[in-house]
C-alpha cells in the first residue's frame, strides 16, 4: 500500500513537472517573439496590480527574468521560431503540391481513355473508308502517347517545347475528327522551347477551347497558340474565335485546377488570365516566371 502511493505520488510529480515545463516554454517562447513596447506593457500592468496588493516582489521577479530572456536569449529563440515556422510553412507547401500533382494524374486518367477510345474508333471507321488517312491519325496518336506519358510520370524538366509537341499530336488528331471545322496556327518562337513550362496546362487549355468554344459552334474556328516574353514574365496563350465565354461564370475543373497549380508552383509570381477578345471567341494566357533551362 506504502509502494502504491509512493507511484502515484512520483507520478503526479512528474505529470507536474511536465506541465510547468511546457508552461514555462510557452513563456519563454512568448518572451523570444513579443514586441519590447507590449512586454513594457505587461511590465506596467504587473507593478500595478501587484502594488494594489502590497505584494511588488513577483512584479520585481517578472520584470527581471522577462528583461534577462529578452535581452540573452530573446534574438536567438526568435530566429529558431521563425526558421521552425518556415520550415513547417514549406512542408505544407510540398505536401499541397503534391496532393495537386496527384489530382491533375487522376484528372488526366479520367479523360486519356475518353480521347483514346475515341481516336481508336475514329481509325477504325477511316480503315474502312480512308486507309491512308487512318495511318496518318495512327501515327499522330503514337506520338502524342509518346509525348504525353513521359510528362505525366515526370516530377519536373517539362518545358514550353515538350508542351508544344504534345499539343501539335493532339491538335493533329482532332483536326482529323473535325475537318475542316478545326484550324490551327502556332506563334511561338523556337528560343522559347526550352523555357520550362508546366507540364499538360497547354494541353488543357487547348482542350478546354475545343470543348467549350469551336465545338458548339457549326463552323467551327481557329485555335492559336502564342508565346513571348513580356519583361521576366512568359506569357502563354491559347485563344479561339468560338463561341465566346462568360467572364462571370465560374472555372471548370480544368482552369481551376491551372489555378491551383500555378498558386502553389509560383505563388502570386504567376497567373491564369481569361479573356473575351472584341472580336469574340476566348482567349487563356498562362503568365509564368521567364527562365531559361540550365544548359540551354
Amino acid at each position: 500500500m506504502q509502494a502504491s502511493q509512493i507511484n502515484r505520488a512520483l507520478d503526479l510529480m512528474r505529470e507536474t513537472f511536465i506541465e510547468v515545463s511546457k508552461v514555462w516554454w510557452a513563456f519563454f517562447d512568448w518572451v523570444a517573439v513579443v514586441d519590447w513596447r507590449k512586454l513594457a506593457v505587461t511590465w506596467l500592468l504587473a507593478f500595478v496590480f501587484f502594488g494594489m496588493m502590497n505584494t511588488p516582489e513577483p512584479a520585481v521577479w517578472y520584470f527581471f527574468l522577462s528583461f534577462g530572456i529578452k535581452v540573452l536569449a530573446g534574438g536567438k529563440r526568435r530566429a529558431e521560431l521563425v526558421a521552425k515556422d518556415a520550415t513547417l510553412k514549406a512542408e505544407v507547401a510540398t505536401l499541397e503540391r503534391r496532393l495537386t500533382e496527384a489530382q491533375m494524374a487522376a484528372l488526366q486518367a479520367q479523360v486519356e481513355p475518353h480521347f483514346l477510345f475515341n481516336t481508336l474508333a475514329l481509325i477504325g471507321r477511316l480503315i474502312e473508308t480512308d486507309p491512308p488517312e487512318a495511318a496518318k491519325v495512327h501515327a499522330h496518336l503514337i506520338s502524342y502517347l509518346r509525348s504525353s506519358l513521359p510528362q505525366m510520370r515526370s516530377s519536373g524538366g517539362a518545358t514550353l517545347g515538350k508542351q508544344l509537341e504534345l499539343s501539335r499530336a493532339y491538335l493533329a488528331i482532332m483536326q482529323a475528327r473535325m475537318k475542316e471545322r478545326l484550324q490551327v496556327r502556332f506563334e511561338v518562337p523556337d528560343f522559347l522551347g526550352s523555357a520550362p513550362f508546366p507540364p499538360m496546362m497547354l494541353q488543357t487549355l487547348i482542350e478546354n477551347a475545343i470543348k467549350h468554344g469551336l465545338e458548339p459552334k457549326i463552323e467551327g474556328g481557329t485555335i492559336t497558340v502564342r508565346a513571348r516574353v513580356d519583361g521576366a514574365i512568359l506569357v502563354v496563350d491559347v485563344c479561339d474565335d468560338g463561341i465566346g465565354i462568360d467572364l462571370h461564370a465560374d472555372d471548370g475543373v480544368g482552369l481551376a485546377n491551372i489555378r491551383e497549380r500555378l498558386q502553389l508552383l509560383y505563388g502570386t509570381r504567376a497567373e491564369l488570365v481569361i479573356e473575351a477578345p472584341p472580336g469574340g471567341g476566348a482567349c487563356a494566357s498562362v503568365r509564368i516566371p521567364y527562365q531559361m533551362m540550365e544548359g540551354a
